[in-house]
């Protein structure tokens, strides 16, 4: 019995012994490939760690060059924009053949995948021909205040990028729109021209002196300074609503100045009319109710 457990031992050692040779035999013979496989690693990182550094140095020699060749801005960051992505592409695919990777394989391969990538990616690729189109057709420019009335967006222009227009809001907030929503929806470049026409509708109550109140106006439209005088300046009754007469007033202005005078004008006619006894009504219903012997009549004012 002893003899047995001691065959039994000496068998398992014998296994045990075979297993680590063949691992160290294994381990042998996959060293040398584990070490080729290391160094192509490292240069893999070497080269990518230089190769986008000379991207970065031929981006900047191209973005002077267009610079110094007065091209738009927006132009300048979609070029250069479609250039970091190219260059990027270019470099990742020479990183791979040198791990073997043959150029033919990575020609199908990029075939395959841009078949794959283009039915997958749709919208990408519109809002690629978008930007395209905007700088082709150049609706707008960086700097430019657009207004997109049908997704409720508006800004200034701060970059045109390949995919994406970056816009920051009056109140310094940054919006993200795909350009393909800036080429298919009609938008309104409202720094276009220097000036912009400003156009005001105030209500009266039909028992204010209308003319009191359109001399009022136009006496504040005579003295404000950022008034261009020598262009057109009405004042004019624009419509007779159901509780208020609707005084209309046009005038143009620097386009940097909209909004600070159409905010202080309607503040300071708001002001002069209270003072000067102006009613601006708000809606009101007028109900008369009559009893069965004598007529009786009510009148109270529903906000």
């Amino acid at each position: 019995m002893i003899d047995t457990a001691a065959s039994a031992t000496a068998d398992a050692a014998q296994d045990a012994a075979q297993d680590v040779n063949r691992l160290l035999q294994f381990l042998e013979d996959s060293i040398p490939a584990l070490i080729s496989f290391g160094i192509k690693v490292v240069l893999a990182l070497i080269v990518f760690f230089i190769g986008g550094k000379v991207i970065t140095w031929l981006r900047k020699i191209v973005r002077r060059s267009l610079e110094r060749a007065v091209v738009d801005a927006g132009a300048v960051q979609f070029i250069d924009s479609v250039l970091k992505f190219g260059l990027y592409a270019l470099l990742i695919i020479m990183i791979a053949m040198n791990f073997g990777v043959e150029s033919s394989s990575v020609a199908a391969l990029l075939a395959s995948a841009g078949v794959a990538i283009g039915l997958a990616v749709q919208g990408s690729l519109s809002n690629f021909a978008g930007g395209v189109l905007i700088l082709v057709l150049k609706p707008f420019e960086v700097g430019d205040y657009i207004i997109v009335t049908q997704e409720g967006i508006e800004g200034t222009v701060k970059e045109i990028q390949v995919f994406y227009t970056k816009l920051a809001t009056v109140d310094n907030q940054r919006v993200v729109v795909p350009n393909s929503i800036l080429t298919e929806n009609s938008l309104t470049n409202v720094t276009a021209r220097p000036e912009r026409q400003l156009d005001l509708k105030i209500g009266i109550s039909y028992d204010s002196d209308l003319k009191k109140a359109k001399e009022i106006i136009e006496g504040m439209l005579a003295v404000d300074s950022t008034i261009k005088q020598d262009e057109d300046v009405r004042v004019f009754v624009d419509s007779l609503g159901e509780s208020a007469v609707v005084i209309g007033l046009r005038a143009w202005v620097a386009t940097e100045d909209y909004w600070s005078t159409r905010w202080r004008l309607l503040e300071q006619i708001k002001v002069t009319f209270d003072e000067e006894g102006i009613e601006i009504p708000y809606n009101q219903l007028t109900v008369h109710l009559k009893g069965e012997g004598e007529g009786r009549k009510n009148e109270e004012a529903m906000r």
